[in-house]
């Protein structure tokens, strides 16, 4: 859809389709205070509803269910990640003479380190974790997830909200090859987190019995809403500094409009029956995923920097402070996009 709307406006799409994407060929409008203000407000909405949410959790909490899993030791496997990620993460921020070699490549072994980290805390806190349940599928989630960054990787490319440094002589093989290794643990690192915040039994437990939500009809809804993000992701290329956001929310919108049409369970169905688990946990795991991601890129050598319309100011990192918004609806995008491959983590059924 992009492609098509820059084919649409005359413009010459050979530049969109760049490997690596070195030209900075879109120009992003300057730092603006209403705009500013309209994301401000817009952020502190999603806040505000992701704090109730997790407050009616805290209250809601049951006593521990018959038959729930029973804490464990931490593996020794999680010691070993813990000295991955910590060793790699001062190797990243180091420049070290003799590494020199290597200092582009440390973004894997770190994040290869976390997510043995986090699932060895999932042990801990509830005697199992995604990596043990189904370990040949955690694998199979490594290429998905290289593929579903990539596409938004192709997303950036027609707004260029964040671009690369530290890649400059890579040529298309090498940089196609070291990406796919990094974006390879996108999924793994949110749905590891999504299943170490649901041990929380605020937010594992508690969100299962909140307040109910009224939902319209699917069969209405959903046609509407796929038309409606199709046509924003084609016009993002258009119009880059007014549709930017979309990069993030059309493609959960379109997952979610995909999923209601073929009859499958969406992420957002549960909130009927008053589970807000699918849609506050994957928020908050990609907020705390994201929050690790900009720090460890801080100092690293081959690193990302943000260029982003109307809200350039303020960095938490290099991300400018409202940005952290675009975390929430990509973690559903993640669940979403981790499903078919794990399961529904929230499942009884799927989860052991």
């Amino acid at each position: 859809m992009p492609l098509l709307g820059i084919i649409f406006a005359g413009r010459d799409p050979a530049a969109y389709l760049e490997i690596p994407p070195t030209t900075r060929y879109v120009r992003q409008a300057g730092f603006s205070w209403p705009w500013f203000a309209f994301f401000t407000v817009a952020d502190l909405l999603l806040m505000a509803g992701l704090l109730w949410a997790v407050r009616c959790g805290h209250r809601k909490k049951p006593g521990t269910p018959e038959g729930s899993a029973s804490p464990g030791a931490f593996p020794w496997w999680g010691w070993a990640g813990l000295a991955l990620c910590l060793s790699n993460w001062l190797l990243a921020w180091q420049r070290f003479s003799w590494f020199w070699l290597f200092q582009p490549h440390t973004f894997l072994p770190i994040w290869a380190g976390f997510i043995l980290a986090v699932n060895a805390l999932a042990v801990k806190r509830s005697g199992s974790c995604l990596l043990l349940r189904r370990p040949l599928r955690f694998v199979l989630l490594f290429p998905a997830s290289a593929g579903f960054w990539w596409f938004f990787e192709y997303l950036n490319r027609f707004v260029q909200n964040w671009y690369y440094t530290g890649i400059e002589g890579m040529g298309p093989g090498a940089y196609s090859y070291f990406s796919s290794l990094a974006f390879a643990t996108v999924l793994p690192g949110v749905l590891s987190m999504i299943d170490l915040l649901s041990t929380v039994p605020a937010l594992g437990r508690g969100l299962a019995r909140c307040r109910p939500i009224r939902l319209p009809p699917p069969r209405w809804v959903a046609p509407a809403t796929l038309a409606a993000a199709g046509a924003g992701l084609a016009l993002i290329g258009r119009f880059p500094d007014q549709l930017f956001a979309l990069l993030w929310v059309s493609p959960l919108l379109i997952f979610l409009a995909i999923q209601a049409l073929t009859g499958r369970r969406t992420l957002l169905q549960p909130l009927r029956s008053g589970d807000w688990r699918p849609v506050v946990i994957p928020a908050l795991a990609a907020l705390a995923c994201g929050f690790f991601w900009e720090m460890w890129n801080y100092f690293s050598l081959a690193r990302w920097t943000y260029s982003i319309p109307h809200v350039q100011r303020f960095h938490l990192f290099e991300m400018p402070i409202l940005g952290y918004g675009g975390y929430l609806p990509f973690g559903l995008a993640c669940l979403a996009a981790g499903m078919p491959v794990i399961g529904d983590p929230f499942n009884q059924a799927d989860r052991y």
